[in-house]
């Protein structure tokens, strides 16, 4: 067997190349590049999706995440709630701000919010609470929605690797104030560069991140408040519109392959994210955790086969949040999660007996 990729964008694109060529060629032959109808049809669509009435696209999913607390006048002398677990645009996205990222660690099941550490992180200061939908399961949204409401706090959901996942029949981007997505190439739902969007229920928050992804402007040549330049292209537009029509179809693929690797490894010594009663997982990574990783990966390695890390370092152990007061052992669960977990290959094109070779390299480690 050839080596297995971690990800291959390749195979995707090409079963629908000639749909986003068509798309693209709309595009360039009407010569609207930025903003325009092609950013509002997909920004109309995305909306429909999630289950929500208003959409904004932005430049990436570190913007949406800004933008969104921004949009809540969130910034110096406030605190936000999220994990050590995620990705580092999660908490760079607070910080820049201004606001202070509060940490809370994560339930071992699921690697997801604690809602039982987030009660007890609340401060007068706290503002908002950013849950991360990590690895394509959404987080246990209604004891962070009751908490959130009794503290008078915002939901923003961080669902850049959750595009499609459901909890309780609602998709991301619906559960709580407002959701920040992500459409990084690799992403379920991705576009040929970089992206973003804004998801929420309150029309008059979305045209406000409407006006601060562009300069500030509330209408033409009208800048009435401070803003940035975050727009979402209509080329990566184009593309997202083509490909959100796949996508429902794409994650029903990764979720037989997670069925597929559980089902092969299930009697094994390793760490899974449990998926919870409700929710409906659209598997953007496949972690495992191992006491021996080095061992794995190395099996791994020499057997050509792709795997990754998300995340290896937790946040507040990078020289950069230094400054937040943490140390090693402070999220013990989320620390020993990551410590511990690879990532194994995961896209919609893989094969049952590539899922199968994967996982007997794993069985030869561990059984030997």
């Amino acid at each position: 067997m050839n080596k297995i990729p971690f990800f291959d964008l390749h195979k995707g694109i090409g079963k629908i190349r000639d749909e986003i060529d068509g798309a693209l060629a709309e595009v360039i032959d009407n010569s609207a590049f930025v903003l325009g109808p092609g950013v509002e049809n997909f920004e109309n669509d995305f909306a429909d999706y999630c289950g929500v009435k208003s959409c904004a696209g932005t430049s990436s999913g570190t913007t949406a995440l800004q933008l969104a607390l921004n949009g809540y006048g969130i910034g110096r002398g406030d605190e936000v709630i999220t994990v050590p677990n995620t990705f580092i645009a999660t908490v760079e996205a607070i910080a820049i701000t201004g606001a202070k990222p509060v940490l809370v660690d994560v339930l071992e099941e699921t690697a997801l919010i604690d809602p039982a550490k987030l009660e007890e992180a609340v401060t007068p200061e706290t503002k908002a609470i950013i849950p991360v939908n990590l690895f394509g399961q959404c987080c246990d949204m209604d004891p962070v929605m009751e908490i959130a409401r009794k503290h008078g706090l915002k939901v923003i959901e961080d669902s850049c690797q959750a595009h499609g996942a459901e909890y309780k029949e609602r998709k991301a981007g619906s559960l709580g104030d407002a959701a920040s997505f992500s459409f990084y190439p690799s992403k379920n739902l991705g576009a040929f560069g970089e992206g973003g969007a804004i998801t929420s229920d309150d029309e008059e928050f979305i045209d406000r991140i409407k006006a601060l992804r562009h300069h500030g402007q509330l209408s033409k040549n009208e800048h009435s408040i401070l803003g940035y330049n975050y727009r979402l292209p209509a080329i990566q537009a184009a593309v997202l519109r083509v490909k959100l029509k796949y996508l429902d179809e794409a994650n029903s693929k990764r979720r037989d392959l997670a069925k597929r690797y559980r089902d092969n490894l299930k009697d094994l010594p390793l760490w899974f994210q449990q998926e919870q009663e409700g929710c409906n997982a659209v598997y953007h990574l496949f972690p495992i955790g191992y006491r021996n990783k080095p061992e794995l990966t190395e099996a791994l390695d020499k057997s050509q086969i792709g795997w990754g890390e998300h995340y290896p370092l937790p946040v507040h152990l990078h020289p950069v949040f230094s400054d937040l007061g943490y140390s090693e052992g402070s999220f013990p669960v989320a620390e020993r999660i990551m410590k511990r977990s690879i990532t194994l290959p995961m896209f919609p094109e893989l094969e049952f007996r590539q899922v199968d070779k994967v996982c007997e390299v794993i069985r030869s480690v561990l059984s030997g």
